[in-house]
This record gives structure tokens, sequence and C-alpha cells, in this order.
């Protein structure tokens, strides 16, 4: 076997430049291969793990909406989510009430605001300063409320964590007055994981963002996240099952119709790349056969001359189908480092698309699934061999060996 690989690799070097432009091409096939796979697979297991952050796995949100999808609101909010915390497969409930606050005498005139309970929100992580003040803990009703904002929101204000500011509601814009406002000091800096990262955004204890909005909404919440006891996906639809019948005001979606919902809208991805993809194995093949058939050709004398003196032709077959295994190794090898190269260069490009979640990816590595695609490229160019290895091994000997003496 060791006398093949070199008389293999001698073959390969015998034309270094061609060699090396199959090697570059099937590296490229073998990249844009593993590129289409890590965006077919990657979406999903990203919005999946981005659903996922906090461990809830269901979204409460009014009938017949998905999460934020609209304005709407669900009333009766307390009772609803009393009802669900008393459930003792329910191990805990988040609500959430989303608007927006003016910002008076600021440098752009308002913010996203979530109303969360800190002790159990799922919307961020506090990466700086102090976290808002746990459900139920007093506050003065004179002292500012504590924001945690995100850091586009830093940037763009200017301020720092420590500053002061006012945010307002019943904005009357003829008047250009508010009903209500509030000082708020910016205690904390947060990663938000389901806003956009450009956008600039600001969480307030729920209570407060409820009394600043007013009395049509002191029991009022946007959405409600809830986590199962047992995370798998049989006492999760059995949770969800519960929920969507005895609240019949509300809607609840599970991370796995979640997922599939996404998937719909996504659909095109995942058809572009499963045409690239296909196209990629398709031009691996091909560079692997012609390379192989002309190195075939330009042998056939040589071949002859092993055939003459006992070589078998299954010696031949395999001498032949070894320099197509080589080629393809060659070529993936490099392709796995390109593809992951070009994978996060491009995931970075499709991130800044306005908004999209902060924590989405486009691309991501699956082992699983990104070594398999490149076996299946690695046995799609040694098959590619096959021919010129049949045809190789069955060449006339005594009209080859004439061909090559009077050539």
């Amino acid at each position: 076997m060791s006398m093949r690989t070199t008389l293999a690799l001698a073959t390969l070097r015998r034309h270094p430049a061609r060699t090396m432009l199959a090697v570059l091409g099937i590296a490229v096939a073998a990249a844009l291969l593993l590129d289409m796979v890590m965006l077919a697979t990657g979406m999903s297991e990203s919005f999946r793990s981005l659903l996922l952050t906090r461990g809830y796995q269901l979204r409460v949100s009014p009938k017949g909406t998905l999460p934020f999808d609209s304005e709407a609101t669900i009333d009766g909010a307390t009772a609803i989510v009393q009802a669900l915390r008393a459930n003792p497969d329910i191990k805990a409930v988040s609500p959430s009430l989303g608007t927006t606050f003016a910002l008076p005498g600021q440098t752009f005139p308002s913010v996203f605001t979530l109303g969360l309970e800190s002790d159990v929100q799922g919307d961020y992580v506090l990466e700086a300063g102090r976290d808002m003040p746990v459900t139920g803990d007093g506050l003065s009703p004179a002292a500012p409320l504590p924001a945690v904002v995100s850091k586009s929101f830093l940037v763009r204000s200017g301020h720092q964590l420590g500053d002061t500011l006012t945010v307002a509601a019943g904005i009357d814009a003829q008047l250009r007055t508010t009903a209500r406002s509030r000082l708020v000091v910016l205690s904390g800096e947060g990663r938000f994981f389901y806003v956009p990262a450009e956008t600039p955004v600001m969480a307030l204890p729920l209570r407060d963002v409820r009394t600043l909005l007013g009395a049509a909404y002191r029991d009022r919440m946007s959405l409600a996240m809830a986590e199962s006891r047992r995370g798998d996906s049989v006492s999760v639809e059995a949770v969800r099952a519960w929920i969507a019948a005895s609240q019949p005001r509300v809607t609840a979606i599970s991370t796995e119709t979640a997922i599939r919902q996404v998937e719909e809208r996504l659909s095109y991805f995942r058809q572009l790349a499963f045409v690239l993809g296909a196209i990629s194995l398709g031009i691996g093949f091909l560079l692997v056969a012609t390379l192989v058939t002309l190195s075939v050709n330009e042998r056939r004398g040589e071949i002859a001359v092993l055939r003459a003196i006992g070589t078998q032709k299954g010696g031949v077959l395999r001498q032949v189908f070894l320099e197509g295994l080589l080629l393809s190794s060659a070529g993936i090898a490099g392709g796995l480092l390109l593809g992951i190269v070009t994978a996060r260069w491009l995931n970075g490009i499709l991130r800044d698309f306005p908004g999209l979640p902060a924590a989405f990816d486009f691309f991501l590595w699956s082992p699983e699934a990104a070594w398999k695609s490149l076996a299946l490229l690695l046995i799609s160019g040694t098959l590619a061999g096959l021919l010129p290895a049949w045809r190789a091994a069955s060449i006339p000997i005594v009209r080859s060996l004439r061909e090559d003496a009077v050539g």
C-alpha cells in the first residue's frame, strides 16, 4: 500500500501546477458545501438556542399573534401569571410589557422600553453595573428608577452608567406635553437577546412601566415566557395544551412551534443552500474525474508496461483510484479551513442586517453535519476516479505498447 501511495503522489507531482489548481478547485467546492450545510442547519439551531437562552420553552402572547408581532397586549395579566405560576408543572413565569417612552432633551426622541421583573426576566444578561431591584423591593416615589440599558443606547445617547435622565409617557404631539414622566438612573448595561443590536433599548421594573403608561395599562402585558419543570418536548407540549385550554384569551407557542414557523419564513435560505451544496458536489466530482482522466491518457504506455510485466487489473484499478482519493483528501483539508473562515466573514455581514436579534447567527458550526457533508464530498470525489481507473485497467496491452513505441 505504501508503494502505491508513493506512486500516486509521484504521478500527482508530475504536473504540479495542474494538481494545485485542481486541489484549489476542490477546496473551493468543499468550502461552499460546508458553508451551505452550516447555513441550512445554523439558522434553526441558532434560533432554538436564542429562544432557550434563559430556559423558557413557551411564549404566551395575545390571542392569534406571535410575540411582539403587533402592539396588542394582554389584559388581566396578573390573574394569568398567577394561574401559570400555580401550575406545578411550570417552574417559572416571566411577564413583560413593551412600549416606547419619550426622552425629553436627549439626542434621540424615544427609546424602546421593556417592563420586566428582574428576578425572573429572560430578556437580557447584565454585563456591567447593577441590575434592577427584585420585584417587591420598595423604592421611594421620588427616587430615580434603576434602568438597565443596551450598549447602543449608551453609545447613541452619550451617557454613562450612573447618569440620570427623564423618561415620559402619554405624549400629546400637538401640545408637545407628556402626561407622566419619571427620573431614571442608568444603573446597568445589559446584552438584550431578542432586540436588534443597533436598537437602543431600556429595561425598567414592570410595575413602574405600567404606572407611567397610565390606568389603561395597570394590568397588561405584551408577553409572558414560561419554563416547564421538565424540559422534554412531551412535557412542554402538555403545558402548552393546558395553557391553551385554561387561558382562552392568549396563544401559547412552544419553542418547536416557533422554530417551524421561522423555518417556513426562511425556507428560501434552505433551498438556496441545498442548490449550492449540490453544485459544489458536482464541481468536486468533475474536477477529480477530469484530472484523473488526463493523467490516465498521458500514461497509457506506462500502464501497458505495468500490465505486461504482470500487474493485475485490480492493482492498476487501485493505483488510479488512489490518485482520486489523495486529490480529494487534499482539497477537502484546505476546504475545511477555507469554509470556516468564509462562514465567519459572511456571518458577520448578515448579522448586520437591520431588525435581527443581536444573538442570531446564520452560520453555525455543527460537527456532525459538517463531517457528514465533507465525507460525502470525499466519496463523490473518490468515485469520480472510478471510470478512468476502470479504463486504465482495461487498456489493450499490445496496441498501447505499439502506439507508445511508434509515438
